[in-house]
């Protein structure tokens, strides 16, 4: 009988593309939490630059504002939130947010908090209620009358509760919170 031997191997821990563009144009995001992410990210966004597409210092803080910097949107999309304690949490969309009558995406979907500690929560298969586009809010995640994720119209007021989509603790400290700032990245 043979000794099979392992070849050694490098592990390469590159950097995402273009790390320091997306810091740089983050009020949010440091270096650390896109590396973080991404280990998450699904195949399908390995190699796309990220863009910033949306920014409440920068675009308002409008809902339908957001809408329409998404209109032209067909890339999975990242929402990364500020509350007013400093912590940071968000999800990723398979698909952009829009106004939608009924929940649509994929188990891709999935919501995350940064800081102050790192935790993803991927789909349980429970449910579909991935994303809920309104005029006067948006919604990740569902089950039983809550939402993952619920931020109002004027991107100001949110609330994290668990959800059956995702099993997820509350993403904030407290179950409302107050958005200090909010960003939408894509992939280009």
């Amino acid at each position: 009988m043979e000794e099979s031997r392992d070849k050694p191997f490098l592990v390469v821990d590159r950097d995402p593309e273009g790390l320091s563009n997306i810091v740089e144009n983050s009020q949010i995001l440091e270096a650390s939490h896109v590396r973080e992410l991404c280990k998450e990210l699904p195949p399908r966004t390995v190699g796309y630059t990220w863009q910033l597409a949306y920014s409440t210092s920068r675009h308002g803080a409008s809902l339908k504002s957001l809408y329409r910097k998404l209109s032209g949107t067909d890339s999975p999309v990242i929402i990364v939130i500020k509350d007013a304690l400093d912590e940071i949490f968000g999800a990723f969309l398979s698909h952009p947010l829009r106004p939608s009558e009924m929940f649509y995406g994929t188990g891709e979907t999935f919501l995350f908090m940064l800081h102050p500690r790192f935790k993803c929560f991927k789909w349980t298969g429970e449910n579909s209620f991935f994303i809920k586009g309104d005029l006067d809010c948006f919604a990740i995640g569902g089950g039983s009358g809550h939402f993952g994720l619920w931020v109002d119209e004027n991107l100001y007021l949110g609330r994290s509760s668990p959800c059956y989509t995702f099993n997820n603790c509350c993403l904030s400290e407290t179950d409302d919170f107050r958005v200090m700032e909010l960003e939408v990245w894509k992939f280009s």
